[in-house]
């Protein structure tokens, strides 16, 4: 039996899960030499929502700090995650843009890219994996873990058996909500590793409070990756934290070596950031807690936040525990997708919408009709006429891959953007969140203004005429 290998998720999904992924990159170059140190088997440094962040909130580039991040880490393998036709927005995209996309997250450094599909819909990952084959990274295919009456070992043995078969390297199992309890990943393991042959990863969330004990049954049952954040940014709505998940392996054959001393000067530069955050008001400390909800309910964290603040707005807070019972009913009608971006936004906001409205889809937002017309993929379960008729009424169901419909688009972006144009990774920022890349390249172009002003003012003042 291996030593397990740990990746870091401290510049990504940590960050994410407790403050909104509003880590800059000038908090995380103070740390990165030592984090590349440790002897992770990758770090997770880009992709979900850190590249609109980077634009949206924080001024900067998130190529640029792709660059910057690689300059560094010179011994360490660097990790995205991709979703799938989706990339890091909230629509499918054109194979176009999605090929160009992979190709230039691994020229600017990525190694592992690890995709999935909010439906377990393979059609929707099949781009993104060839893309990330041919240009000579690591296609690691996620399964969006969830628990149903059709979503058993057999199910998730299938979906790891055709993602190897389409080419991909390694398998995560990929536990956004924190649901997947020790006995079940133990038992999923186990007949992954008889029927596959690559390395299998598991990912989760610390948010219902069972994740430390899950990550342990999976080792035990051959899992060669897990998934963990250094200790100032693990637990909660996080991962488990890395140094006492390292500790619970001692005396066992799994121990792994990471430098544990290192670790230990890296989480204290993680307190002194943690306690910035909590300053700042960017961790709310709730994040932190248990929430046993999420067992009962399934919904991952995140989604929780989501239904209060939508909840808040309407003045309506007091319907949480109805609008809590009428997610899992949505997921039934919707055919029982696994509750992450964006189907986790669509059964949410169409659970509130029921509940608020005091009637079942009299209000259906347009994501979630495109999704019932077979827009977003297939659902595990077909939705029954009774819904669908509800939702889109007699409009046909498209049942091919949804990205057939969709015309190439580069050659548009990249005219709508030649006057910002500086890199050709500028028609991808734009492609994806145009309405923040615009404002973020006229502010670029405005500070390049500025300075190449104030050089030609000191050069006047030097050489006066």
């Amino acid at each position: 039996m291996a030593k397990v290998k740990f990746m870091e998720t401290a510049f990504r999904d940590a960050h994410q899960s407790l403050i909104a992924t509003r880590m800059s990159t000038k908090d995380m170059l103070p740390i990165a030499e030592k984090l590349d140190q440790v002897g992770y088997h990758a770090l997770e440094v880009w992709g979900g929502a850190t590249f609109d962040s980077c634009l949206r909130f924080l001024n900067e580039d998130p190529w640029d700090r792709l660059r910057q991040l690689r300059k560094v880490f010179k011994n360490t393998k660097l990790q995205m995650l991709l979703r799938g036709q989706n990339l890091l927005g909230y629509k499918h995209y054109p194979d176009d843009v999605v090929e160009l996309f992979v190709k230039k997250a691994i020229e600017n450094g990525i190694d592992i890219v690890r995709v999935f599909d909010a439906l377990n819909d393979l059609r929707n990952i099949e781009t993104s994996i060839k893309a990330t084959k041919k240009y000579g990274g690591h296609a690691q295919g996620a399964i969006s873990y969830t628990i149903s009456p059709v979503h058993n070992t057999a199910y998730y043995v299938q979906v790891a058996k055709d993602m190897v078969e389409m080419g991909c390297d390694s398998i995560c199992i990929k536990d956004m909500s924190g649901i997947l309890l020790p006995y079940p990943a133990y038992e999923l393991v186990t007949e992954l590793k008889k029927a596959v042959s690559v390395p299998i990863e598991v990912h989760s969330h610390f948010t219902s409070g069972v994740a430390n004990q899950t990550y342990l049954k999976a080792i035990e049952a051959g899992a060669d990756i897990i998934d963990t954040a250094i200790s100032p940014l693990g637990n909660g709505t996080s991962q488990p934290a890395t140094e006492p998940m390292i500790a619970s392996l001692e005396g066992s054959e799994y121990y792994p070596d990471l430098d544990f001393d290192l670790l230990v000067e890296i989480a204290d530069y993680f307190k002194g950031l943690k306690d910035k955050y909590i300053k700042e008001g960017l961790l709310d400390p709730k994040v932190m807690n248990v929430d046993i909800n999420t067992l009962k309910y399934q919904v991952p964290g995140g989604m929780l936040s989501n239904l209060v603040s939508q909840l808040k707005a309407q003045g309506k807070e007091d319907m949480y525990e109805e609008v809590l019972k009428e997610v899992p009913r949505v997921r039934e009608d919707f055919g029982y997708p696994p509750l992450v971006t964006p189907m986790s936004q669509m059964v949410g906001t169409q659970a509130v919408f029921n509940v608020i409205l005091n009637e079942r889809y009299k209000m259906v937002p347009t994501e979630a009709k495109n999704y019932v017309k077979g827009l977003y993929g297939k659902p595990t379960v077909p939705i029954s006429d009774e819904i669908r008729k509800k939702i889109i009424g007699e409009e046909e169901v498209f049942q091919g891959r949804p990205a057939d419909l969709l015309e190439p688009q580069l050659e548009n972006y990249r005219n709508e953007i030649k006057e910002y144009l500086e890199q050709e990774e500028d028609v991808l920022s734009y492609a994806l969140f145009p309405q923040v890349a615009i404002p973020f390249f006229k502010q670029r172009l405005a500070e390049k203004y500025r300075i190449e002003t104030e050089l030609l003012n000191q050069e006047d003042q030097t050489h006066p005429v």
